[in-house]
């Protein structure tokens, strides 16, 4: 069983009435919400944890991850606002507003955290950037991370920090804890200065590192050294959720492999962790070929 412990938000889709008006759809999504649904997609048994709303909008996010049998009831249920994300295109390029003050998200604390039943937890997003949330995110893979497997992506978003000292002392003080890190080459050069991944491992508890390159695939990076995966073709038609599909392949090709576990993961031979992330890129591969953050279903590799 994985937990997966983050953001859940409506984003709120540029549309056209039939009149001519423009108007916003709304798509339940959100970077750790993406790893859940697709994690229940590929057949792993899977739970989500987070500060949902009672609201019409936190009933859909709840609908959608019952959709793709994904267990939401560690989450806390709270009558505060869903968090909306209003999308602006211009020139092909996203922007975003986002209206997160008070909502279920945004004040999950640490008094609402569950009792953790599952083997592994994953962590990250824009979760992990805000108060209080960011917080009691942090202080449960912290309480968790002596003895269950933990995985994180920061996917560090700059334009949504407002405060970089306390959010760069949070991520550092989850990172050490992790066992796994998965992180952009963006997103380590934005994080150390360099483009080393290897540089994640020093003292800290971590085993794996794996750094992606988008089209050029990924590198994974372990104690005993470090070795590339490709990325497979695929014609992309946009990149939403591409990277939230990759982690939760590789963690489905962990459980797949019976190495869901601190141990399995120490222990991992490199054609284990390759697996592990070849069925992530593929998974990767078939969200990049279709519209928004649509993950695929295991008979569909």
């Amino acid at each position: 069983m994985i937990i997966c412990c983050g953001e859940a938000l409506i984003d709120m889709l540029p549309r056209e009435t039939p009149a001519g008006e423009a108007a916003f759809a709304p798509y339940a999504g959100g970077a750790v919400f993406n790893t859940a649904i697709a994690l229940g997609r590929l057949g792993s048994q899977v739970q989500f944890f987070s500060g949902l709303s009672s609201d019409l909008f936190g009933e859909q996010l709840r609908t959608v991850l019952a959709d793709s049998k994904v267990d939401s009831s560690p989450s806390h249920i709270s009558d505060r606002p869903t968090t909306l994300a209003f999308v602006r295109l211009l020139n092909g390029h996203a922007t975003y507003a986002f209206y997160d003050e008070n909502t279920a998200g945004r004040m999950l604390t640490a008094a609402d955290l569950p009792d953790i039943t599952a083997d592994a937890l994953f962590f990250g997003g824009i979760s992990l950037v805000v108060e209080p949330c960011g917080e009691a995110y942090k202080a449960l893979m912290l309480r968790e991370a002596p003895t269950k497997l933990t995985m994180i992506d920061p996917n560090i978003r700059p334009g949504f920090i407002k405060d970089e000292a306390a959010y760069r002392a949070r991520l550092n003080a989850m990172l050490a804890v992790a066992d796994i890190v998965k992180i952009s080459d963006e997103d380590l050069t934005w994080l150390t200065g360099n483009h080393d991944g290897a540089s994640l491992l020093g003292d800290s508890a971590t085993q794996v590192v794996l750094m992606t390159k988008g089209a050029e695939g990924a590198t994974i990076i372990t104690r005993r050294g470090q070795f590339d995966v490709p990325a497979v073709k695929a014609t992309v038609v946009d990149t939403v959720g591409a990277g939230d599909t990759f982690n939760a392949g590789f963690l489905a090709g962990l459980d797949q492999a019976g190495l869901l576990s601190k141990a399995g993961v120490a222990g991992a031979t490199n054609d284990q962790l390759r697996d592990a992330a070849a069925l992530g890129a593929k998974s990767a591969a078939i969200t990049v070929a279709r519209a928004g953050a649509n993950p695929p279903w295991a008979h569909e590799l």
